[in-house]
């Protein structure tokens, strides 16, 4: 069934922020806390590290296997990497070493649906995960013990994104939750009308924008969680929206990359993204960069133009990250990349010997990426020599 392959389509994300999604000024944390990190747009401006003339000396530096596949993407903080799995834990591991630090079960619903397949977020010394269980998970991520646990009433592969205290996520029984981060307390809840499967809530501005299966794209007022507007693609919207600049960027099942007006929804340019596109865009430097099918594509953020494009060997469901003049993506060619960020061209790629759906994320020179089936676990590529 689609819905069922779905699954191991896109990991989509959350945000987390100081002030709305906002990274303090003066301030360079080269952390990856979230899948789109702190300014929403899957964009790393502190990584230094790596470049496009060392990226293709990338190895792997350390693998730690899970018992089910890993689809979520991993978040890095502190020193930890964070990652769920699809037999239902979530793993905090070594980011120097891979060496596990601790687990957490999340458990399994009623129908035998296991795995923690949302994306964590990492904020104020706490882990906040989704899982197929139905509920959304806060832990001590010194520790993983439990700090509060939040029923929803189906999956919650969607991911959470933390700002101002509050934590929000979606869930496939058509919510957007606002959940209080240090209680767990529901503070509101909208009803989108249709799953809220992958897509991942982007906080900017006071706004909260998330996707929906039936195409809606939604601004919510988050403090609130009124409806400030909505605009309606012409197919299922899986794609967690990037914002910067005021413009929301998503991707569509429609077949295309959306720009949207950040105030009013109002569509900016639209673009041909040659099939679904489930991946979740990332922005930098004025162009955005997004998976569809077997091509990974760079637009021109202002109107949507064809950059470049570079085809994989299959379907790219993965989320590209940018970093120091370089794109990483994972495909189902069963390999990662790294591609030129104003080019395109392939500077480094690595074969997972199986599906790559996971995002990568990209801190401290070191790439981490998560696995698929033959491969269940977490890479992760560093220079050698390198600690």
């Amino acid at each position: 069934m689609k819905r069922i392959s779905s699954l191991v389509l896109i990991l989509c994300a959350g945000f987390m922020s100081v002030a709305w999604g906002q990274q303090p000024a003066g301030k360079c944390i080269n952390n990856w806390s979230e899948f789109h990190r702190t300014n929403m747009t899957r964009w790393n401006p502190c990584e230094k590290v790596l470049t496009v003339h060392n990226v293709g000396k990338l190895s792997l530096k350390w693998s730690y296997i899970t018992g089910g596949w890993v689809l979520s993407s991993p978040a890095i903080a502190n020193g930890v990497v964070y990652v769920g799995s699809d037999d239902g834990n979530l793993y905090a591991l070594n980011a120097s070493t891979g060496a596990l630090l601790w687990s957490y079960y999340t458990g399994c619903d009623q129908y035998r649906n296991c795995g923690a397949d949302s994306s964590p977020a990492v904020a104020n010394g706490v882990v906040y995960v989704g899982s197929n269980d139905h509920n959304v998970y806060a832990l001590n991520a010194k520790t993983g013990k439990k700090l509060w646990r939040y029923h929803a009433g189906d999956l919650v592969q969607s991911s959470p994104a933390v700002a101002n205290g509050v934590v929000y996520i979606g869930s496939r029984d058509y919510n957007v939750y606002a959940l209080n981060a240090k209680t767990g307390t529901k503070l509101w809840s909208y009803n989108t009308g249709s799953e809220v499967d992958f897509s991942s809530p982007a906080v900017a501005n006071g706004v909260v924008y998330i996707g929906s299966s039936y195409g809606d794209v939604y601004a919510l007022n988050a403090r609130t969680g009124a409806k400030l507007w909505r605009y309606t693609a012409s197919a299922g919207v899986e794609s967690s929206p990037a914002v910067a600049n005021g413009v929301v960027y998503i991707g569509s099942q429609d077949g295309n990359v959306y720009a949207l007006k950040a105030s009013t929804g109002a569509v900016l340019w639209s673009s041909a993204a040659g099939g679904e596109a489930w991946s979740s865009p990332a922005v930098a430097n004025e162009v955005v960069y997004v998976g569809s099918d077997y091509n990974v594509y760079a637009l021109s953020a202002k109107t949507g133009a064809l950059l470049w494009s570079y085809a994989t060997g299959n379907e790219v469901y993965s989320s590209p990250a940018v970093a120091n003049g370089v794109v990483y993506v994972g495909s189902t060619d069963y390999s990662v990349y790294a591609l030129n960020a104003k080019t395109g061209a392939k500077l480094w790629s690595y074969p997972t010997v199986d599906f790559v759906y996971s995002s990568p994320a990209v801190a401290n020179g070191v790439v981490y990426v998560g696995g698929g089936w033959t491969n269940n676990g977490v890479y992760a590529f560093g220079l050698k020599g390198r600690e």
